[in-house]
């Protein structure tokens, strides 16, 4: 499955070099939510590929109109053809392929690959993370003070205003945030130990599936906002080197509170 997720990752990279910075059509799928031509060539080259390989999976992909849910025992594949869509379109670097296979809500392995910069994350449940073959381990940053933080933004108002709520509770007692516009990426970087902590509200399992894999792998720790265990399809995470995890569960308090008494779905 690993072997089969790499291929399928590199094979959308490819698509995605061969568009970049070339004219393309871009189309609104909502607010803030871009689609252009190099995701769903990209879609196509990663769905084709799976088939071959895995003709018995579910493939779940954010392209796709429909996303049903897999059976008891059934093998799953979560396909983010291209995670970053916003800044591919723009010309901006910092955008990825993010591939994984799961069963039972249990994420089996999974490939995020940066085609520009070349870097290709891999993770096998048990086995370790890796980045172009080299193992990964998360940072050893263990005062909040000292932390590196990376976040993304909602794209809809009321999760956007809960972010900055929570964002107004870590900017002052870290070291950096940064948003880098690739949910999968910035888990991957969490696992490398470039930074320290990755948060965000509105995730798909297409987006965390492979990063939260890695992450664990790399001896991170991964949960929901409230400290709970992660799930596939929460929306809420929070990636960190665990050393800091717990501080900024305590930082975060208050805002998640706010939250509880008016959750997303009330405020849209």
């Amino acid at each position: 499955m690993l072997n089969l997720a790499v291929e399928a990752a590199k094979a959308a990279g490819r698509e995605l070099l061969k568009l970049y910075h070339q004219p393309m059509t871009v189309r609104s799928k909502g607010l803030r939510d871009l689609q252009t031509e190099a995701d769903l060539a990209a879609e196509r080259a990663v769905v084709a590929l799976l088939r071959e390989g895995s003709p018995d999976a579910l493939i779940v992909t954010e392209e796709a109109a429909s996303r049903p849910e897999p059976a008891p025992g059934q093998l799953a594949w979560y396909i983010d053809p291209l995670d970053g869509t916003t800044n591919y379109a723009r010309g901006l670097p910092g955008f990825s392929v993010s591939i994984a296979a799961a069963r039972d809500g249990v994420v089996q392995c999974g490939a995020v690959y940066d085609p520009l910069l070349g870097l290709l994350f891999t993770a096998q449940r048990g086995q370790g993370a890796y980045c172009n073959g080299e193992r990964l381990s998360v940072s050893q940053t263990a005062e909040i003070s000292n932390a590196m933080v990376l976040l993304d933004w909602p794209r809809d108002p009321a999760p956007r205003d809960a972010m900055a709520d929570l964002l107004r509770a870590v900017v002052p007692v870290v070291d950096a945030v940064r948003s880098r516009g690739s949910a999968a990426f910035g888990m991957c970087a969490v696992a490398a130990g470039w930074a320290d902590a990755y948060f965000q509200l509105t995730l798909q399992p297409w987006d965390v599936a492979a990063g939260w894999l890695m992450v664990e792998e790399a001896g991170g720790r991964v949960t929901d906002l409230a400290g709970g265990p992660g799930a596939l399809h929460q929306g809420d995470w929070l990636v960190t080197n665990g050393r800091v995890h717990a501080s900024l569960l305590a930082h975060t308090r208050q805002a998640r509170a706010a939250l509880e008494r008016e959750p997303l779905h009330a405020r849209a």
